[in-house]
This record gives structure tokens, sequence and C-alpha cells, in this order.
């Protein structure tokens, strides 16, 4: 049996891989697959693929394309979820804030440099016609309850997460979702060391044929919806707006797809050297 580490969020999107695992789908093929949760989310997972700390994450596109212009040497192995990640932009309950542009100037919470709330604040930020160097601050608070504690003391005054993992948190009256900002790309990919890909290309073609049968099953799977609302602590009808918005792949991203998100970030100043699709995808 060949001991595999995967890490994610632990976020509705990775239930595919949990049912995979209970259902004994990787031991069928000879691999024991530990699926490690990373409440830190991308920037942290970014950390562990450089370290080896961890084979394989399923990581948002944007943050594991800046750290690999940064220098990690893994690779996006395939696509995962490929429509775009709705962004909820966040403020705490009792703020006097009620739009956007309110909160221009301000700072936003972000669970570290690099993450997805980071990189994403700038895409909004960009989207508003701000000036990035002026009216972009931040404020690391690692998790969503950091954030929680952030807003709530105004350490920081807003927070993007994902809209449906976020609202519990605006259900009990916590935060208050201002608006949605998508992402321009598709939003979550499988990630590779590249230690993992030298020696164990095999392993890693039976995992992915794995999980796509899974996520191309997904949304067929009786009662999906209530098995997501109870597991993970979602609205059912906020499950039931989520699904249809929601496409999982099971392809390599096309060098077209990859080559205008470096274009974007770039034109954000978000990657500390030119990088080309070569350099971040799988072939």
């Amino acid at each position: 049996m060949k001991k595999v580490t995967i890490a994610g969020v632990p976020e509705h999107f990775n239930l595919p891989w949990h049912l995979a695992i209970e259902d004994g789908a990787f031991e069928n093929r000879g691999i024991d697959l530990e699926f490690t949760e990373v409440p830190e989310g991308t920037g942290k997972m970014c950390q562990m693929l450089r370290n080896n700390e961890t084979d394989l994450a399923i990581i948002l596109t944007e943050g594991i394309v800046k750290d690999i212009a940064a220098g990690n040497t893994s690779k996006i192995v395939q696509g995962y979820v490929d429509s775009p990640l709705l962004w909820g932009i966040h403020v705490a309950y009792n703020s006097t804030y009620s739009s956007i542009e309110d909160l221009k100037g301000t700072k936003a919470a972000i669970s570290r440099f690099g993450s997805g709330s980071h990189l994403m604040a700038y895409v909004n930020a960009s989207n508003q016609h701000w000036n990035l160097q002026q009216d972009l601050n931040f404020e690391v608070v690692n998790t969503l309850d950091g954030a929680i504690e952030a807003l709530t003391n105004d350490t920081a005054q807003y927070f993007m997460w994902e809209r449906f993992t976020t609202k519990p948190v605006v259900d009990k009256g916590i935060f208050r979702r201002i608006t949605d900002c998508p992402t321009p790309w598709p939003c979550f990919v499988i990630a590779a060391s590249e230690e993992f890909i030298t020696t164990n290309a095999a392993i890693l073609k039976h995992i992915l044929e794995v999980i796509n049968t899974y996520t191309e099953e997904f949304k067929i799977i009786p009662s999906i919806d209530r098995t997501i609302a109870n597991r993970y602590g979602i609205q059912l009808e906020d499950v039931q707006d989520w699904l249809p918005i929601t496409r999982w792949g099971q392809q390599q991203l096309s060098d077209t797809t990859i080559t205008k998100v470096i274009e974007q970030l770039t034109a954000l100043n978000l990657l500390e050297n030119n990088v080309s699709s070569t350099d971040i995808l799988w072939r």
C-alpha cells in the first residue's frame, strides 16, 4: 500500500475526496490516501508543498501560480473545479459599511500573504478602479475564526472568503455580506510537489482517475444536497444554490487558460518572476 498525503480546505468542494476515501476507492488501487484539512487555506498549502509536508494539494489557481512564480517547484497536475469561485465580501454585522466604495482604503483581513483572500482583494480593488498601492491594507488572521475576531474587534474592516462557506457566519448575525467577487478563472486545481511527480507519476494517474470518477458523478448522488448541508453546516437552500453553478473538471488546464491567469496576475503586479504555462502545468 502506497501512502500519499493530500491537503485541502475543510470545505464542501472537497467532499468528493472524502467520499472516495470512505468508499475505499483509493485502497482498491493500492493507495493509502491521507487527507489533511488546512483551514489556513492556499498560502499554507503552498508552504506545505514547498517543504514536502504534503504530496498533493487541492488549491486555488491564483495562489499556486503566484507561488510557482516565486520559486515553488510544484506543478498543477489537473483542474479540479473549473467554474469561478464566488468570493463573498463580508463586513461585521453591526459595521456602518454598506457598499464596496465604503471599503476603499480600509483594512482587509487575509489568511496570509499569497493566499486567495489576499490575491482576490487585488482583483476586487482593480475591478473598483482603486489605487492598488494606497487603497489596499491587510491584517493577517490565518483562518475564518481569526477573521471573525478581527472584524468583530475592528482590527480589520472586511474579509473575502468563499460565499457559501461563510454563509453560516452571516446567518448567525456575525458577518454581513455586501456583494460577491467571482474569480476570473477556474478556481481550484490539483497541485503536486516536484518530488512526488518525479517518483510517483503512475500513482498520480491512478489518483486522478479515481477522483475524476467521483466528480463526474457527484451531482447525481441521491440526496447529495442534504449530505453536504449536514456535513458542512450549510443551509439546504444554499447548497441547492451552489450545486448548479459549480462545475468540476477532469482535464488539465489549457495553456490559454493558465496564460490568462498569468497575464492578469502580472497586470496586478503580483508575480515575482516571469513564468509561462510550461513552468506551471504538468504534461
